[in-house]
């Protein structure tokens, strides 16, 4: 038998075998191992009362709600209360089937003090709004009232996160298919470099909302000027990482492959272009910021229609709480898009050593 069968037949590492560890960096397999060493019953006890907190944070939450007088004997509704117990069905369901799966428990633990913190912040705004005023109105409306703006222009609030989605993509994709063709080619040509490497210098460190003045005079429409900000702002991160991801691939592999008998397009698709993914993906998420920012700027700017002209609308009207409302619906949306894009990356990513299940 092997030292590497050995391995993968020895027993679950203890807890002094994991003492003795930190004298090193320990392998994936090896923290697998340490994390599935039996738990004593005061860390079992410990890690059940910390996946209760956001239960119990919870209902004091409804219950300072409830049971604090309003400031001035403000008008509320239920809306808020029933935000508060949806959310907490929704952990208390989580919570249940932490006792029947080791993996809904473990999955719980680790998320617990973010919902605990998220409970507690409702709490702590609402008590320095509704119930003391120390955050004034008009600038600061109690979270009843954010919602309530919400529920009021929900029909219009739709309509501009598509509006706002149809925009992102469009600069999004267009800039990271010329991003990444971009550091590809320049990744496996040198001339190509030659030429590319002084532009991405020169336009790379200037922000795309740079340019927001001059296309609002020189685009034909506002729809794709503000596509071509976008896509400005995700071409660069995209042609750096990608091109940086070739030029780190041994050249040894390429020599392996003409020698197989490789093609310039099985080259550039069965060598280059798996070896750069990491590299890729990594240019992609830095995209995703920017564009994000680049959306907003331009739409606060001058499209007319979309969140961010939703809020430059709304402050203008003093309606503070359907433009905070905006803003929760915007942090929402660009979460869902950003765990969409760590989902693809990991699925396609799976062979990596950190994204081992």
């Amino acid at each position: 038998m092997t030292d590497k069968t050995a391995s993968l037949t020895a027993e679950p590492v203890s807890a002094a075998d994991g003492r003795r560890l930190e004298s090193r960096a320990p392998t994936p397999w090896e923290l697998r191992q340490i994390e599935a060493a039996p738990k004593s019953k005061n860390r079992i006890a410990a890690d059940r009362a910390i996946c209760t907190l956001p239960l119990i944070i919870a209902v004091i939450v409804v219950a300072q709600y409830k049971m604090t007088p309003n400031l001035n004997d403000a008008a509320t509704t239920n809306l808020y209360t029933g935000f508060i117990l949806l959310m907490t069905s929704l952990v208390l369901i989580k919570y249940i089937r932490s006792f029947f799966s080791k993996t809904s428990f473990e999955r719980l633990l680790e998320r617990a003090p973010l919902y605990s913190v998220g409970f507690l912040l409702f709490a702590l705004y609402d008590y320095a709004t509704l119930k003391t005023g120390i955050l004034p109105l008009p600038y600061f409306p109690w979270p009843d009232r954010i919602l309530n703006g919400i529920y009021e222009d929900r029909v219009l609030l739709l309509d501009c996160v598509k509006n706002s989605l149809i925009l992102l993509f469009s600069g999004y994709f267009a800039g990271a298919s010329i991003g990444l063709f971009t550091g590809l080619s320049a990744g496996l040509s040198r001339r190509v470099r030659y030429w590319v490497l002084p532009l991405v210098q020169v336009l790379g460190p200037i922000p795309s909302t740079t340019w927001l003045p001059i296309i609002l005079i020189v685009a034909a429409s506002l729809f794709g000027g503000s596509v071509f900000l976008i896509a400005l702002g995700v071409w660069y991160p995209l042609t750096m990482t990608s091109m940086q991801g070739v030029l780190n691939i041994p050249k040894a592999n390429f020599e392996a492959a003409r020698i197989l008998g490789a093609s310039k397009a099985r080259l550039l698709f069965r060598v280059a272009l798996p070896a750069a993914m990491p590299n890729i993906f990594q240019g992609l998420t830095q995209g995703m910021s920017v564009a994000c920012t680049a959306l907003m700027v331009a739409e606060m700017m001058g499209v007319e229609s979309g969140l961010g002209w939703y809020i430059n609308w709304q402050r203008g009207w003093a309606e503070f709480a359907k433009m905070y409302g905006a803003v929760i619906v915007i942090c929402v949306t660009f979460s869902i898009v950003n765990f969409l894009l760590s989902f693809i990356k990991r699925r396609v990513l799976r062979w990596q050593e950190g994204y081992w299940n």
